[in-house]
């Protein structure tokens, strides 16, 4: 596929405008290339560089629910602009994801549009495949249908991987009725990245109105912690021991105090519930879950490798949306890492977990 000319209507990226990230070679953690693009290198060793969290959006899909695209000016019109995004800050790979918005649609529209969706994506990452790999979508609303269609886009179309948010339509991914999802993305190995839709049940009542885009800033993240407590309590991740998540937002506020839901199970022993096998924390350190690098500060990042493990943090963008324009400069300042651990973060962990060569 060119880098250059419109890009076709069957797949957009959605975003504003991103202030420049560190200079090319700054920090140490890269040379720019001789077109321009930064090549990434530790101990000497170029290092393909992944980013799990990156949005886009298919507006031919879109349409089948009537569901509103960004303003124009959202859109990107050229990938040529995000291949040079990519290229000034280091990023060789983008795992694309689609933040679920037909999670209310009814049986056959939601089918024809994760048809269309899947689809058009796995086009697009055809045409520039060593630069873009796909999370699939699926309708979970319809946890039989989302399991057929998670082993189409796995066995079929080549997907790595499959998005979710943190909750299908006010009902958490911790409900048996989604069982039969979990199971499949368990069987086929595949990888599931949860990117929260904000905690929109608390919307009506106006306490994350106001200033300071709380809906955002601690919907999103609340959402994640919400999640992946349930998973946890409910005995989710116990069923279904083979599943792989990985978190967006650094897994949310769960990590910064995980100790607490370790403590709640002395604490309130008769309110917990059936215990899970293993101590909330034991969940996050113990192989099944993953966190993203959108945490902003060095000493953010060496907290939750404290407490996930450095196999389990994977470099994350929030691209286009600018959570973090310097992704390399800002895994090169974690304090106290290896270069080996750095490795880790910045791909070597994610390629592993997206089948992408190293």
């Amino acid at each position: 596929m060119p880098i250059s000319g419109d890009l076709p209507a069957s797949i957009a990226f959605v975003g504003c405008e991103i202030t420049a990230g560190a200079s090319a070679a700054a920090g140490g953690g890269g040379q720019p290339h001789a077109h321009g693009r930064r090549e990434v290198v530790v101990s000497g060793k170029r290092v393909k560089t992944v980013d799990v969290h990156a949005h886009c959006i298919v507006p031919d899909a879109a349409k089948v629910i009537n569901h509103p695209l960004e303003a124009p000016g959202l859109l990107w019109s050229n990938v040529g602009d995000r291949l040079a995004q990519m290229d000034k800050t280091g990023v060789d790979v983008e795992a694309l994801s689609i933040n679920p918005f037909w999670y209310r649609a009814e049986r056959d529209a939601a089918a024809e549009l994760i048809r269309i969706q899947n689809e058009k994506l796995t086009e697009f990452c055809a045409g520039q495949p060593d630069r873009f790999v796909g999370f699939a979508t699926a309708a979970l609303q319809f946890p039989d249908l989302a399991a057929e269609q998670v082993e189409h886009a796995v066995k079929k179309l080549g997907f790595r991987g499959v998005g979710v948010a943190g909750s299908v339509a006010g009902q958490d991914l911790a409900n048996p009725k989604f069982h039969p999802f979990w199971a499949k993305c368990e069987e086929l190995g595949v990888l599931v990245f949860m990117h929260p839709l904000g905690t929109r049940e608390l919307e009506p009542s106006g306490r994350l109105a106001g200033n300071g885009l709380l809906t955002n800033t601690i919907g999103n993240p609340l959402e994640t912690t919400i999640a992946l407590s349930h998973l946890i309590f409910e005995g989710t991740l116990d069923r279904f021991p083979g599943l792989k998540i990985c978190a967006a937002h650094g897994g949310g506020f769960l990590p910064s105090y995980a100790s607490r839901s370790d403590a709640v199970i002395t604490t309130f022993p008769d309110r917990v519930g059936p215990l899970p096998k293993k101590k909330p924390t034991e969940y996050i350190r113990g192989g099944q879950l993953y966190f993203d690098s959108i945490m902003f500060t060095g000493e953010g990042m060496r907290h939750l490798i404290a407490e996930a493990g450095i196999d389990h943090v994977v470099l994350g963008t929030d691209y286009p949306f600018p959570w973090n324009t310097a992704p390399v400069d800002h895994i090169m300042a974690i304090p106290g890492l290896s270069d080996a651990d750095r490795i880790k973060i910045l791909g070597a962990t994610a390629a592993k977990l997206l089948g992408i060569e190293s």
